[in-house]
């Protein structure tokens, strides 16, 4: 930690200067290079109320490949053309006049992609620095995955559970957070057999079906010969209609996410719901999305530093190193290349 604005200066600038990355053009497909770009600007000056954060991590995530859109459904705001992106990131205050932060404090915030973040006061939130064993835990997308086990699909003991996209940030806590709400058995998708290993050996799921490996409803009724309970759904498209197909009576459908049309660059990839038998075998599906659940941050955090101090918890992550990295960091993601979440050190 740093213990003032002087040896928080002297690390990551050069004579009073920082980097930041600006979205160059829209994307019109997949994430490449070439649509970011990395600028070199002045530290910020805080005024009154503001909070001048050196960014040590941040976090990258598939909804930031639909914020690169001009518009999207998400409900947050698109990247601006030529301004820098945002996203989750944890840092140490260097100044923070006419507020209650101090110089070293750790916080977090939704200013990431540059190496300092000049913000008002309520924009950041002061974390405990003994909390975590890494701050880039902080960073974790654990409180989606919280929500949509506990509240989404609300699990149970010997629930069988289905998590689609269970190879990455959400996914790989998901399939955790449901064994400990006592599923029986924990089914994941991904898209490759090296990641399917992983997720069997690593993270304990029971089975894996892999997208390309044939029809994913006849691999998920092999993996689930009793059908599911509970669904955690990132994916949407053919593993939610599989999933679907596969519903018991009382099962409770949580869509968290939709990667088949975030990083399609195609858009829209509907699934066609047959509602009358939804409505026979007392089907609930809901989505669920984090703001309206913030309530369960605290929680989350609490319940994961306990579980990776304690073994009962993983955090599986790729790390990259320098602001340069970020670019390479959200097309890897979008590409599949990582199991769990992506974090940048900076």
């Amino acid at each position: 930690m740093t213990n003032g604005t002087a040896e928080g200066m002297a690390k990551g600038t050069a004579s009073g200067t920082c980097r930041e990355v600006r979205l160059a053009r829209r994307p019109q497909g997949p994430v490449t290079d070439d649509l970011f770009e990395i600028v070199e600007v002045p530290v910020p000056e805080p005024g009154s109320g503001q909070v001048l954060v050196r960014n040590t991590h941040m976090g990258v995530a598939a909804v930031m490949r639909t914020l690169m859109d001009e518009t999207s459904a998400v409900p947050m705001p698109s990247y601006e053309i030529g301004a820098p992106l945002h996203g989750a990131a944890v840092g140490e205050v260097v100044a923070a006049p006419g507020t209650d932060l101090n110089p070293g404090d750790l916080v977090e915030h939704r200013l990431g992609w540059r190496e300092y973040s000049l913000l008002d006061a309520g924009g950041a939130q002061r974390l405990d620095p003994d909390l975590m064993p890494d701050p880039a835990a902080y960073l974790s997308q654990g409180p989606t995955a919280l929500m949509g086990i506990a509240r989404g699909a609300e699990v149970r003991p010997g629930d069988t559970v289905f998590v689609t996209g269970a190879a990455g940030g959400v996914g790989s806590l998901a399939g955790q957070i449901a064994r400990q709400y006592g599923a029986a058995r924990v089914i994941g998708s991904t898209g490759s057999r090296e990641k399917a290993d992983r997720l069997i050996k690593e993270l304990g799921y029971d089975a894996v079906v892999i997208r390309g490996a044939g029809p994913i409803e006849e691999q998920l009724r092999e993996a689930a010969p009793e059908g599911i309970d509970a669904l955690f759904d990132n994916v949407g498209g053919e593993q939610l209609q599989a999933a679907l197909a596969l519903a018991n009576r009382g099962a409770r459908l949580a869509i968290v996410g939709a990667l088949a049309s975030q990083l399609s660059g195609e858009g829209a990839a509907p699934t066609p719901v047959d509602t009358l038998s939804l409505l026979a075998r007392s089907i609930t599906m809901r989505g669920v999305a984090l703001h309206d659940h913030r309530d369960l941050i605290p929680e989350w955090n609490r319940r994961f530093a306990e579980g990776l101090r304690e073994g009962t918890l993983t955090f599986p992550h790729a790390r990259l190193h320098g602001i340069e990295q970020a670019p390479r960091a959200l097309r890897e993601l979008t590409e599949g290349r990582h199991l769990g979440a992506v974090v940048v050190e900076l």
